[in-house]
């Protein structure tokens, strides 16, 4: 998606925060960015990590010195195969225009060799939140995965896809029961975008954001 495109769709919805987790990269974090300077819109880096199990998970931060970090160690734990572009797709880093900058040569698809607790704890030393990202899909989700949700990761929150609302969500996976849910775009494509679920916040911040999971300090998530 071309940056400037992600911030007009966004503030068109009203949404004012939205993380960039691109599937274990986070060279374009910074274009986005630069697309929102001088917009009310707020861009927190991040990254969807695939762990060893195959599981996908949220890592959220508020700095790219943090990012950074975790990007240097995914991509160091990723397998040293090439991305073929025919078979796998364009792998491309742009500009905050969205113009051309270079090709990623290392194939993204994959798992890293890092575990769900290895991740976990690495994203919790740099000061970041750690969410399983759609653990209800089949495709790499948690339970589809593992089956439960693990008890020896102090997992925060989990996210939901898109399609299933809270309520029924642990009424079909009984295993999520008393874990804060979060439902987020889980956007690929422009028209992906939904904004419903809402942040009630003082700030755009990663505490502020776990404060808004555990209902703390007049912090809230609400569902539209």
């Amino acid at each position: 998606m071309i940056p400037p495109l992600i911030v007009e769709y966004a503030l068109d919805l009203g949404i004012n925060l939205i993380a960039i987790t691109d599937h274990n990269a986070s060279a374009n974090i910074v274009a986005v960015q630069k697309a929102a300077s001088n917009t009310p819109l707020h861009i927190l880096p991040g990254m969807e990590i695939q762990t060893r199990e195959e599981v996908h998970s949220l890592c959220l931060f508020d700095t790219l010195d943090q990012i950074m970090q975790l990007q240097k160690l995914v991509t160091e734990t990723l397998p040293p195969i090439k991305n073929e572009a025919e078979h796998f797709g364009e792998q491309f880093v742009v500009d905050e225009t969205g113009d051309f900058i270079r090709r990623e040569e290392q194939l993204l698809l994959v798992s890293s060799s890092l575990s769900l607790n290895d991740a976990w704890k690495v994203v919790n030393e740099l000061g970041g939140l750690f969410i399983p990202a759609h653990v209800n899909r089949k495709a790499f989700g948690l339970l589809e995965t593992l089956g439960l949700v693990p008890t020896d990761i102090q997992i925060e929150a989990l996210e939901i896809s898109k399609h299933l609302n809270p309520a029924d969500a642990v009424k079909q996976f009984p295993q999520i029961k008393g874990y804060p849910l979060i439902q987020d775009g889980d956007v690929h494509r422009l028209d992906e975008f939904n904004g419903r679920m809402t942040l009630f916040l003082e700030k755009p911040s990663i505490d502020e954001i776990r404060m808004a999971i555990h209902s703390k300090n007049n912090r809230l998530i609400g569902f539209s």
